[in-house]
């Protein structure tokens, strides 16, 4: 007897959610248990096998926290977008997703990648593994949520004290913040002493877009 895998979706656009959930209702072996618009709302105690999950959400999250927030969790992540932007999927990559799938690609490759990733197996492409081998070459600098957070807004161009309000932090917390997440680019050899760097490595690690 088939074991019955169960999965989420994290996709914050309505009519995309109602496509994919009569997709899945077709599939014997897989069964959709919640669909969601952000990591956030996905409660941490769910039992799940795996979760596909939008490269990009409005809600101004990273494929790089959201992805390590799931695995965390235990659970296997496939990504599903029409995103083509090279730097969130090699993100993606590295954070540990299983692989990828496009929005656009028939209904067929999509079922054979979610019971694929359900299993914990990876789902192979030409672009995924153009992203792993390009994640490979860049050491991972190891930046916490928060810290990925600060770069984002900060390599964007916000000043100091406007990444301070946005977060609800002091600008002095705000400095402190990018002293470690220069700190820690260096010590992985991919310095970052000017914002111009600094922007340079949030674009690699797919922070930036």
């Amino acid at each position: 007897m088939t074991s019955m895998r169960r999965i989420a979706l994290v996709e914050d656009h309505a009519l995309i959610s109602l496509g994919f959930r009569d997709l899945v209702a077709g599939i014997e072996d897989v069964t959709l248990v919640a669909s969601v618009v952000s990591v956030d709302a996905l409660a941490a105690d769910i039992e799940l096998d795996m979760v596909v999950l939008d490269l990009r959400l409005a809600d101004g999250s990273t494929p790089t926290g959201n992805v390590t927030t799931l695995r965390e969790r235990g659970w296997h992540v496939l990504i599903y977008t029409g995103a083509e932007d090279r730097h969130l999927i090699q993100s993606a990559a590295r954070a540990g997703a299983l692989g990828l799938v496009r929005k656009s690609a028939p209904p067929e490759e999509l079922v054979d990648a979610i019971r694929t990733a359900a299993t914990g197996g990876e789902v192979f492409s030409t672009e995924w593994a153009a992203a792993i081998d390009a994640a490979a070459d860049l050491a991972d600098a190891g930046l916490s949520e928060r810290e990925a957070e600060v770069l984002q807004m900060y390599a964007a161009g916000e000043t100091a004290q406007s990444v301070a309000h946005h977060l609800g932090i002091s600008r002095a917390t705000v400095s402190d913040y990018v002293i470690r997440i220069r700190r820690k680019y260096s010590q992985v050899g991919r310095p970052a002493a000017s914002r111009v760097d600094l922007y340079r490595r949030a674009r690699e690690d797919g922070i930036l877009e």
